[in-house]
Order: structure tokens, then C-alpha cells, then sequence
């Protein structure tokens, strides 16, 4: 019988029940249980590969391949843990299944039905996708959202056969100086009338509740008092661990789930507690240009953001992370990178702010910028390098120009797909490094493993003459890392390094861009 940690939300999205379910992951992690992650995401689109970051954040890959919900990068992150495609249940894979189950003949001429057969299908995929002793559910959205009904469903369904510990997280409202329930009360009753009873509950609040309310929450809620947890406002996400601990929660589910937890060593968080006083620290500032395309949104470039804290943390530096859009940026006022220490080009999709970015590249170049270019970064690094250094005036990129110029960026040979979704190059892929080089010693070794995920790359008609010139282009088949030797920091790849990083294990190229940038300051 395997044990399953349950995390709802409820009055609205956007509560943290990702960052809930990692913490938990990473506490009982801590203690030496395995654990391991699912993400239930209730719209329709098959994954995440299609959606707009303006939808819904970043796109997140995975080694296999799968294009999922930014909160696999979370477990991902916490748990240093490898996830698959099976982590990320979306409404669209589970009718698609049912459906070619349906064309298939599989149901024998029954009528197909939400229940059993939906739900079915739910617990099949739950039950795949759940490897390890524990195993944290996440269900997206709100409690009372329609699509997210059969899910509700299935989870309790579940229950009936495996230890479950529901854990709700609610939004806990301030009114002046009085706190109002209601609107927890109300999200709580629309599980309750679903068939499931949160066994702990999350407070979302500015600042800790007091016993009275957490007595009136039990009378009205039926949660003992004991298991409402203050999940208060906190300065980073670094500071939820030590938040949850002090409160016990680990203890509280394995109460729940009759789980045998070892008691934890004495600085088994240390290396958060470091990371949240490292960024409460106003000493050693680094500041970091992330110049990019879709910055109105906080959780576009989440995994940069957080590769940056990783190796701010191996540097103890304090990271000023700037976002601003490339629109922005004219090479006859580079303002912009005014107190700027460090420049990462992201990566991105269409023409906007393209040729604003190759002037912001040169800029980097020639004033000895340290810059890292990821995916598209990478591309117009090369194409910035042919344009201004090899002198081929019309280097463009295949995606931006079809029709004329040199290509030095062109389509990917095996992402020539009528089909939008799964369509790039995707997953983990390795590369071999020959050259002796900035980015050989960043990593300490000849072969690396990392995702991809991009239609167009080098075109290595280029390759002898752009190194000629002094670039160095690092790959097997395909062109994966290119360096400018004589400069602080000049690096793009095509892959997305950001996934890969960890608070224990920071990514090499980020490290060796904060310490160029640690060089530059100094």
C-alpha cells in the first residue's frame, strides 16, 4: 500500500501549493524517506510546450522530454531528483487516452463515462507515475473549478485504497486588524462536499494567526488545532523549510499516514538557511542582467532566477537579479547596463526584440561584458559574432528571415513537423567538449549531459570560418557550446542549463559566469 501526500488549494490560485508540496518533498527527504512528485494540471492542453509563458510561466523540461508546469522544476529543485513526463497529468493526456482507449474497442461497448473510466485512467496514471515510498500529489487550481472535479474524484477514490494525508492550502485574509475565516470555511466545505476532509491546513497569511483562530478553524473545519500550520509571508522561498519545521508538519502527516520518520541531524536545512541569509544580505552584491523578451511576467525566467541563487550561493555573493526587456536596449545608449556586472541573453520564440539583443551581445563583447547566452541567446551570439567580427554582413537566423540572407542559424532537420506540440528537439542530450576551454574547466569534464529544447541550430557551414576568427564551437553532431576565449565570459549553449541546477549542485556555467562577474566588479 503506498502512502500519498495530497496538496489542495483553495479561494485562489497562486498560493504557493507548489512550493507547500516541495517543502514537505524536501523535509521528509531530509529524514532519508524517498519521495517523488506528481503535478496535476486540469486544462485541456496535453502539456505545457504550447502555452504562452504569458499563460503560465515557464515552460519546464524534463530529461525525457516532457514539456511540463514550472512546479516540476520546483520538486525538481528541492528534491534533487530526476522527474519523467508521467510526473505531469494534464486533463488533455488523460481524455486522449481514454479516447484512444474508446477508438481502440479497449471498453468492450460500454458507454464511456467520466465515472469509472476517467477516474480510472486518473488512478492508473497517479499509480505509474508514484515510484517511491511517498509520493506528493499536487492538484492545480482552485477546490470548486470544474475541470478539476474528475481529479477530485479520482483522489478520493484513491483514498480508499492507500494512505493519503490531504494537506489544503488557504488563502487566510486580514481585514484591518481582524482575520476573516469565511473564505477558507467556504473552500474547505466544497472539498467536504466532494468527499474529502483535509487531515492538515495551510494558512496563507501576512503574519502568524493566533489560538483563536485556529480554535474557531477547528470547530468550523473540522482540523484539529494541532495540525493548522502559519504558512506566513516570508522575505524568500528559501525561509518555507525551516518555517514548516519549526511547526512540526513532517510529524503531523506522519501521524496522519502511519509513516515511520527518523529523527533529522541537527543542520539538515543548513545549506537553506544560508541561501535565505545570503539573500537577506545587503554585502557583496552581484548584479545580474537578465535581458529578455516576456519580463512582465515574475515566473518566465523562474529557473534562471533560482540557477543564479545556486551559484550566488557557491560565490557568497549576494545576486541583484534585474529583468528588463530587450526592447529596451539601443547601442548608442547602453544605460542599461549601468552597475551591471553580468548579462544573460534567455531563450524565446518569434522577432520581437531580436536585433535589439544582438546589439546588447556586441555591446557585451566588445567591453568585455561577461555574458551567457541560453538557447536563442546562443544562436544570436553566433550570429552576432559572423555579422561583426567574420563580416557576413547578412547572418541572420532561418526562424527571423526564411527567405534571404546567411543562414547561420537554420531549422533543425529532425523538428520539420506540421505539428506545433512535442515538435523540437527535446530532452537530454550529451556533448562531447575536445577543446581545451573556459567551459571544460567550468564543468571538469570532456562529456555532459544536458536538455534541449529548440527547433533551429548552428549551421555548420559556418564552423570553419567563424573559428578562424576566434570562436570556439563545441559539439558532436550539433553545434551545443560556443566561447570567445579572449574575453571575461563569453559563453552561450544551445541546451537550457538553468533545468539542471540545484542549492547543493549549482551549474557550472552559472557559477563561472557569477565568479567572471565577481572578477569584473572587484
Amino acid at each position: 500500500m503506498k502512502s500519498f501526500i495530497v496538496v489542495t488549494g483553495g479561494v485562489i490560485s497562486g498560493l504557493g501549493k507548489g512550493i507547500t508540496a516541495s517543502t514537505i518533498g524536501l523535509l521528509l527527504k531530509k529524514r532519508g524517506i524517498n519521495v517523488t512528485a506528481v503535478k496535476i494540471d486540469p486544462y485541456l492542453n496535453v502539456d505545457a510546450g504550447t502555452m504562452s509563458p504569458y499563460e503560465h510561466g515557464e515552460c519546464y523540461v524534463l530529461n525525457d522530454g516532457g514539456e511540463v508546469d514550472l512546479d516540476l522544476g520546483n520538486y525538481e529543485r528541492f528534491l534533487d531528483i530526476d522527474l519523467s513526463k508521467n510526473n505531469n497529468i494534464t486533463s488533455g493526456k488523460v481524455y486522449k487516452r481514454v479516447i484512444d482507449k474508446e477508438r481502440n474497442g479497449d471498453y468492450l461497448g460500454k458507454t464511456v463515462q467520466i465515472v469509472p473510466h476517467v477516474t480510472n485512467m486518473i488512478q492508473s496514471m497517479i499509480l505509474n507515475a508514484a515510484t517511491e515510498d511517498v509520493c506528493l500529489i499536487e492538484l492545480g487550481g482552485t477546490v470548486g473549478d470544474i475541470e478539476g472535479m474528475p481529479f477530485v474524484e479520482a483522489i478520493k477514490q484513491l483514498s480508499m485504497d492507500h494512505h493519503v494525508c490531504f494537506v489544503h492550502v488557504s488563502l487566510l485574509l486580514k481585514h484591518g486588524k481582524e482575520f476573516k475565516t469565511k473564505p477558507t470555511q467556504s473552500s474547505i466545505r466544497e472539498l467536504n462536499n466532494r468527499g474529502i476532509f483535509p487531515d492538515i491546513l495551510c494558512l496563507r497569511t501576512p503574519q502568524s494567526t493566533n489560538e483563536e483562530i485556529k480554535l474557531k478553524l477547528q470547530s468550523l473545519c473540522r482540523i484539529k488545532r494541532a495540525n493548522i500550520i502559519d504558512n506566513t509571508d516570508v522575505n524568500n522561498i528559501y525561509e518555507v523549510p525551516a518555517l514548516f519545521d519549526n511547526q512540526c508538519i513532517i510529524e503531523k502527516i506522519a501521524n496522519v499516514l502511519d509513516l515511520y520518520v527518523p529523527q533529522q541531524a541537527d543542520n539538515y536545512l543548513q545549506d537553506y538557511i544560508d541561501m535565505s541569509k545570503l539573500l537577506s544580505n545587503k554585502t557583496n552584491p552581484i548584479t545580474c542582467l537578465v535581458l529578455g523578451k516576456y519580463c512582465e511576467n515574475d515566473d518566465t525566467y523562474l529557473s534562471i532566477v533560482r540557477s543564479i541563487e545556486h551559484a550566488s550561493l557557491k560565490c557568497n555573493v549576494n545576486p541583484i537579479i534585474q529583468m528588463k526587456s530587450a526592447d529596451l536596449f539601443k547601442y548608442n545608449d547602453p544605460s542599461i547596463f549601468t552597475n551591471v556586472d553580468c548579462v544573460i541573453i534567455p531563450g524565446g520564440f518569434g522577432t520581437r526584440g531580436i536585433e535589439e539583443k544582438i546589439q546588447a551581445i556586441q555591446y557585451c563583447r566588445e567591453n568585455n561584458i561577461p555574458i551567457l547566452g541560453l538557447c536563442l541567446g546562443f544562436q544570436l551570439m553566433a550570429i552576432e559574432f559572423a555579422r561583426n567580427v567574420c563580416n557576413i554582413e547578412k547572418a541572420t537566423n532561418q526562424e527571423q528571415n526564411s527567405e534571404s540572407g546567411d543562414h547561420i542559424i537554420i531549422m533543425n532537420p529532425e523538428c520539420i513537423n506540421e505539428k506545433m506540440g512535442a515538435s523540437m528537439r527535446l530532452g537530454e542530450r550529451k556533448t562531447t567538449i575536445i577543446e581545451d576551454c573556459k567551459t571544460k574547466n567550468e564543468y571538469q569534464s570532456d562529456t555532459i549531459y544536458e536538455r534541449h529544447r529548440h527547433r533551429y541550430e548552428f549551421n555548420n557551414k559556418y564552423k570553419s570560418v567563424m573559428e578562424s576568427n576566434g570562436l570556439i564551437l563545441i559539439g558532436d553532431d550539433h553545434v551545443d557550446i560556443l566561447e570567445l576565449v579572449k574575453h571575461s565570459y563569453f559563453i552561450g549553449c544551445q541546451f537550457h542549463p538553468e533545468y539542471k541546477s540545484r542549492l547543493e549542485k549549482p551549474h557550472p556555467l552559472f557559477v563561472g559566469l557569477i565568479k567572471a562577474a565577481m572578477n569584473k566588479s572587484s
